[in-house]
């Protein structure tokens, strides 16, 4: 494949910021480019096109080796619109992280596209130019309207289209500030004489009125190759059941499998032990199932570089559809709890441990979903205990999912009432556990399931574990906290405090009594005012005798 790529992109007004953003992309045989234009003057336009650009061209080239490239991009696409739009409630109560989307993919000799809003994908070839994508906007007087874009509602369906390639076809990507300007003829004419993406943004600026102008962007691609043809590389992978000890699988002998699911097996393989994930049975006649078990192992691969994960990979030739766990011959930090609660020194670490573990997991921006003691696994150490964070079966971009995935005992209460998963939905989940792990119960009692639980502020876990110091109980106590607006914001400002005792300062509820939001700062102040008084009136009635 050789494709000759110009980009160019230029703001509505000159030195202004543009709401657009563009990129592209050539991993091996495989090329993408994605332009989107932030909507309108949304206060996230710009960051929800930067966003979208970035997320689609970071993760195109690594996704799941059973998704076709139609089924990715739709994939990611409403994903990522699920993320915006509930981040956008989240911030601004109202959609804000709004734009449009056009992605262009060339594998195997083929174009795959998908398009959402009124950027636009064409075809030049043979000098005949073909508009691919789908407009979705409609004239509302002199305005126009988007009728489907990126993050304005919780679903949205992508336009997809695919084409064979030929050398010397063109594939143009543009937003809106081109195509208001100039049409389809003039585009054709600035193409066919040579024209570059450079040009045609040069070419709307200079022609549009103060009623038509806007941020212009444009990508072209020339193909001077398409690249060879290839059959699909769809992996039709087989769904493995009725699995039993002494089976061999691609070279992993199953041994037996774990307690908590019939999926998951330990195995040996050159006698080196290993835990098989296999997808579940129900996943044969469910895509939903389906598709959440190749997004499970694709992201667990994709942390697997990362001391605070397991090593995780998809073996290259399976015959059936599983992944490959390293496996850590180490209890759990629920089974540890059986036996004893972790010391202040131990729960600090595990504080730290998990804040920064969730921490790179919103570098891909995931956040787990699950955290609780049954999937953390603690080793021991020469100079005390170490962490892993296991089972990635519900995590999730970050925003993305609204239902109550996870376990109930563990969920912050705006997720009972339909609030996305967030940092400060993960920071409650951890400071459940760090409460657990101290304290032996949980901080608001057991939740079952289906329950809709009635949170109040929990007591003072120092009260029942006098060892815990005061700074720790503001801790646990902050993040805790039944207002979302009230807890730690981010992993690191919970991470700042865990290392930093004696800067934290002192939490309590809003709706605590006075008595205990007054600071102990106060009680001295007054013990010795009081103390000063007494005395004073002490010595003026001696002197009176």
């Amino acid at each position: 494949m050789k494709v000759q790529t110009t980009t160019s992109g230029l703001p509505a007004d000159t030195g202004g910021v543009s709401s657009d953003a563009f990129a592209v992309k050539q991993v091996g045989d495989t090329l993408i480019a994605a332009l989107a234009d932030g909507a309108g003057k949304a206060v996230g336009a710009r960051e929800a096109a930067e966003r979208a650009v970035r997320v689609l061209v970071e993760n195109y080239s690594a996704r799941p080796a059973a998704w076709e490239p139609p089924n990715a991009l739709r994939e990611f696409a409403r994903t990522l619109n699920n993320s915006l739009f509930q981040e956008s409630l989240a911030r601004y109560g109202q959609p804000e992280l709004v734009s449009t989307l056009v992605v262009a993919v060339i594998e195997g000799g083929r174009l795959y596209g998908i398009n959402i809003g009124d950027s636009r994908v064409y075809l030049l070839r043979d000098r005949t130019l073909t508009q691919l994508s789908l407009d979705h906007a409609a004239a509302n007087g002199d305005r126009t309207m988007l009728t489907r874009a990126l993050g304005l509602c919780d679903e949205v369906e992508p336009h997809s289209f695919e084409c064979e390639l030929a050398a010397n076809d063109l594939v143009l990507l543009c937003s809106d500030g081109i195509t208001s300007t100039l049409n389809d003829a003039a585009i054709l004419a600035t193409l066919e004489r040579g024209g570059s993406a450079r040009t045609l943004v040069a070419d709307a600026v200079e022609q549009a009125t103060p009623e038509t102008r806007d941020d212009a962007s444009a990508v072209l691609l020339r193909i001077a190759e398409p690249g060879h043809t290839r059959l699909k590389a769809r992996r039709d992978l087989p769904i493995r059941s009725g699995l039993h000890r002494g089976e061999n699988v691609d070279g992993y002998e199953l041994v037996r499998p774990f307690a908590h699911s019939e999926c998951a097996w330990l195995a040996e393989k050159d006698g080196v032990r290993w835990t098989l994930k296999f997808a579940p049975a129900e996943a044969s006649e469910n895509d939903a199932i389906l598709t959440a078990f190749i997004r499970e192992a694709w992201n667990a691969g994709r942390v697997s570089g990362d001391d605070a994960f397991v090593r995780a990979f998809t073996p290259p030739h399976a015959t059936a559809l599983y992944y490959v766990q390293e496996f850590v011959d180490a209890p759990s930090l629920k089974t540890v709890l059986r036996n004893r609660h972790l010391s202040v020194d131990e729960a600090v670490a595990l504080g730290q441990f998990l804040a920064a573990a969730a921490q790179r997991l919103l570098r891909f921006d995931l956040v787990h979903g699950d955290i609780k003691p049954e999937n953390i696994l603690v080793l021991p150490d020469y100079a005390g205990v170490q962490f892993r964070l296991i089972d990635l079966g519900s995590a999730a971009e970050v925003f993305s999912v609204t239902s109550r995935a996870g376990t109930a005992s563990y969920l912050s209460p705006e997720r009972f009432l339909g609030a996305p998963v967030s940092e400060r939905t993960e920071i409650f989940a951890i400071g459940v556990t760090l409460y657990e792990a101290l304290i032996g119960a949980f901080p608001f009692g057991e939740i079952e399931r289906f329950q809709t639980p009635v949170f109040s502020p929990p007591k003072p876990p120092s009260r029942r574990n006098p060892n815990l110091p005061l700074w720790l109980d503001a801790v646990l106590l902050r993040a805790l906290s039944i207002e979302p607006q009230s807890r730690y914001q981010h992993f690191s400002e919970l991470t700042f405090d865990l290392a930093n005792p004696k800067r934290v300062e002192p939490f309590h509820s809003a709706n605590a009594p006075l008595i205990e939001r007054l600071s102990p700062r106060f009680y001295r102040i007054g013990f010795w005012l009081i103390f000063g008084i007494t005395l004073a009136l002490l010595i003026a009635l001696l002197s009176r005798k």
